[in-house]
């Protein structure tokens, strides 16, 4: 007995070495490091795709004052900056939670449940407390999310341009950042319904794009062209101010669209995870150059003379296309894609002055009819997509935007009135609504 007492005194005392190193080891695990370096190149990603979209607003400030004749340049641009503004304070007070549910829904995947403004994570946040340490900061989520809110308040400025009034633009663009917006996007990119019926939209043909397009083309509508547009059967060309601007202003969309495209990768702590931005970056380019030389060529052929506003136009069709799907597109079946875009712009803008729907800068071919081309093209890449589940988030979107849209400009009709009145669309807006001639650089046309 006192044999069998001593061997086990003895083992216990082997064994307590053993037992403290399986202690050390376990402590020195619970203490080690988290891997921070996803969670710190994913928020790079998201801070630089996020200034280059931002410098998207300057891309569509500068097309926008290009293509409206001299009397309303400053309104255009005082249109920019007002929408961009007011995107960035209602989208943090209403819709980045609304946008992103996080699984808190009020009517399942339809609906959130969170209504109120966002909140960043604590100042110096560590690794411990951080929101999501496999994802990336909040702060430059939200940042980067905010940037493509305000480019869908872009693309309806432009197309209502020289006839609308200042103050129910605005209006309107407060609701739609803040509801409109962010309401349908919760529902692809939230995790709601559309997600979950498998509808595929990268970056935004559908979800961004032709949300914008739908609310411009609603509003054209209700709004009706301005004078002198449609006479006697004849389509009146009414030339932008300046063309330099005009051109300008798409290349600063070119590039900002590498950010709006290479950022909605969503991560960047892997090897293949840049490898997948980069392609990005190379199919977006040449979704962009598709869609410039097909207009190119095509007026050319069609009208016996290269037409410089529908190469513009081509050229961010083709981005507007490849947005829905850049990353699996081959080079060569992107600037297809980007082509195809290009054409519609040069046959839609035509069409639409047929049926009478005025829209200066072409917005509605571009970001509407493109971004339905796009979310459609998904199919021919991405083994996933289903024709179904594209139409399917195409038409619930759509119908979604001109009912909610249409109601919005319908009471603002009613209550404000959302239209110039004949004397001051014919003076300008820039006089009638800023009290400004125009500047004397641009034409007053």
């Amino acid at each position: 007995m006192k044999l069998t007492k001593t061997l086990v005194s003895a083992a216990a005392l082997l064994a307590l070495p053993t037992l403290g190193f399986a202690q050390e080891a376990a402590e020195a695990a619970a203490e080690a490091p988290v891997d921070t370096f996803p969670f710190i190149m994913t928020s790079v990603l998201f801070l630089m795709g996020g200034f280059l979209v931002f410098w998207m607003a300057a891309g569509f400030a500068m097309l926008e004052a290009g293509l409206v004749r001299g009397k309303n340049v400053t309104m255009q641009l005082t249109k920019n900056v007002a929408l961009f503004s007011l995107a960035s304070i209602f989208y943090y007070l209403i819709g980045y939670n609304l946008m992103y549910p996080l699984g808190t829904w009020s009517v399942e995947g339809v609906l959130s449940g969170v209504w109120g403004p966002g909140v960043l994570e604590a100042v110096g946040v560590s690794p411990a407390d951080a929101d999501d340490i496999g994802y990336a900061s909040t702060g430059s989520d939200f940042f980067f999310q905010l940037m493509f809110c305000a480019a869908t308040a872009s693309i309806v400025s432009g197309t209502l341009a020289e006839r609308i009034k200042l103050w129910p633009f605005l209006i309107f663009t407060v609701i739609l950042t803040s509801i409109i917006y962010p309401l349908q996007a919760s529902w692809k990119w939230g995790g709601g319904f559309l997600d979950e019926a498998g509808f595929l939209d990268f970056a935004g043909s559908t979800v961004v794009h032709s949300v914008g397009g739908w609310a411009a083309l609603t509003g054209a509508l209700i709004l009706g062209p301005r004078i002198g547009k449609y006479k006697d059967g004849r389509v009146i060309p009414m030339p932008g101010s300046n063309l330099a601007l005009a051109t300008l202003g798409t290349f600063i969309l070119w590039l900002g669209w590498f950010g709006f495209n290479g950022g909605s990768q969503l991560a960047m702590g892997t090897v293949g995870d840049v490898a997948d931005v980069s392609r990005i970056f190379a199919n977006t380019n040449a979704a962009a150059a598709g869609g410039a030389v097909a207009a190119l060529i095509l007026t050319q052929l069609m009208y016996k003379k290269p037409d410089l506003t529908m190469i513009l136009n081509g050229a961010l069709a083709g981005l507007v296309s490849i947005t829905a799907e850049p990353l699996t597109p081959s080079l060569g079946l992107a600037t297809v894609i980007g082509m195809i875009g290009g054409v519609i712009v040069v046959f839609a803008v035509p069409m639409l002055d047929k049926l009478k729907i005025d829209d200066v800068v072409g917005a509605i071919p571009v970001h509407l009819m493109a971004g339905i081309w796009g979310t459609i093209a998904v199919v021919l890449s991405n083994g996933d997509a289903s024709i179904g589940a594209q139409l399917y988030g195409i038409v619930v979107v759509g119908i979604y935007t001109v009912v909610a849209s249409g109601v919005v400009w319908f009471i603002l009709s009613m209550t404000m009135g959302i239209r110039v009145s004949e004397e001051d669309e014919i003076n300008g807006l820039d006089m009638a609504e800023l009290g400004m001639e125009a500047y004397p650089e641009f034409s007053k046309g």
